[in-house]
């Protein structure tokens, strides 16, 4: 007859059940785990019945729930960023390897043919287009990535499923693998509806809003500077302000009668950095005239309109197109002109209030975003029961 002991120490040998792997892990050596894209994109593999892993930067806090997280401090520099993403594809479980960022694209196809993952690589910006934009990409080895994204292209090409944002993101030409996986598919940046606010009434006094990555080429001065020639205005920045323009903004804080107008929320998952936003007059996207930024179309423009804000943008052309077909917002060439906006809708504010019904119309017409990330989890599915 066993005593009690025996019993218990039986009970502690015995091997503990292990916890199913993950089906997908996502990996980002760059973004946050709050990033929007990232959430929607876990949002379509949990709904699938996926179970997710996600390997990215930030607060786990603000990871999507659901997920088994595992996050680090985003790497100083750029030699600790490429060393960091060369390991990470490495630390993953998923039998499929789904990555957002270029520089994880080689490591992490490495990774799949030694070890018979399958590789989903998402290219949601056009990379060399972007460069162009950043004062760090044309000193010292900032040239040498820039050389080196053309054949990260090239080699996202070679993974089984190739996700882009939009049409003219690429690779535009996608190699076939043996076994017909091997394919190009367009997500956009659709929002889904699980993270935007339900429209609300307009605000009593007069409130812009951005949400974003917060940076000059993204209009961080010109929307300060229309806020300052606005009196009565104020604005919300929801997102992280770029290292590199934090020293003139912190000057602009320190000096600016309009300081005290402009609330920073910093960096939010996608639903706290939507929520500020039922109630303003309209949302701001002013993007400068770059190469990165002539064929862009921000998701904010979207989720502003599925919001029931009207928009302020610069004319961008597909910017311009979407103000033209839903006649909810606001075409202006500067601060001065932006300014001049919002003094016009102090003093007569029927007229964001048409605008803002515009935009709920116009966003009936686009629905959910929510059928293009389910489409995206039923291609990864179907890679991750193919034998590699």
């Amino acid at each position: 007859m066993s005593s009690p002991g025996s019993v218990m120490n039986a009970a502690l040998a015995r091997p503990r059940p292990r916890a199913l792997a993950p089906d997908v892990s996502l990996i980002t050596s760059g973004h946050d785990v709050a990033d929007a894209r990232l959430h929607r994109e876990v949002g379509g593999a949990l709904a699938r019945g996926l179970r997710v892993e996600v390997l990215g930067l930030g607060a786990a806090g603000d990871a999507p729930h659901g997920v088994h997280v595992r996050t680090w401090d985003r790497p100083r520099g750029l030699v600790r960023r490429l060393l960091h993403a060369t390991a990470l594809p490495w630390r993953a479980s998923g039998r499929v390897l789904l990555v957002v960022d270029p520089e994880l694209v080689l490591p992490a196809l490495v990774r799949a043919r030694l070890t018979g993952r399958r590789l989903v690589v998402d290219l949601h910006e056009d990379y060399a287009a972007l460069l162009r934009d950043r004062a760090w990409a044309a000193r010292g080895l900032g040239r040498l990535v820039r050389l080196g994204v053309g054949l990260v292209v090239r080699a996202a090409g070679r993974a089984d499923l190739v996700v882009v944002a939009d049409d003219h993101v690429p690779p535009l030409v996608v190699a076939d693998a043996r076994d017909g996986a091997g394919r190009r598919v367009v997500v956009r940046n659709l929002p889904t509806a699980v993270h935007l606010p339900q429209p609300a009434p307009m605000a009593p006094a007069p409130r812009l809003v951005y949400v974003g990555d917060v940076r000059a080429s993204r209009g961080l001065h010109t929307m300060l500077e229309a806020v300052e020639q606005a009196p009565g205005w104020s604005l919300d920045v929801v997102g992280p302000v770029a290292r590199e323009d934090q020293d003139r903004l912190e000057t602009w804080r320190a000096t600016s009668s309009a300081a005290g107008r402009v609330r920073w929320h910093g960096r939010r998952p996608p639903r706290e950095a939507w929520h500020p936003v039922a109630d303003a007059w309209a949302g701001l996207c002013l993007l400068d005239d770059t190469p990165a930024f002539r064929d862009a179309l921000p998701s904010k423009v979207y989720e502003y309109l599925c919001s029931g804000l009207p928009v302020i943008v610069t004319p961008r052309p597909r910017m311009v197109e979407i103000v033209g077909r839903s006649g909810a917002g606001v075409v202006v060439a500067d601060a001065a002109e932006a300014a001049a906006v919002l003094r016009r809708w102090t003093a007569d504010p029927a007229e964001p209030q048409r605008l803002r019904e515009a935009a709920r119309a116009f966003a009936r017409t686009l629905g959910d975003g929510t059928d293009h990330y389910a489409d995206l989890a039923g291609r990864v599915a179907a890679l991750g029961r193919r034998r590699s």
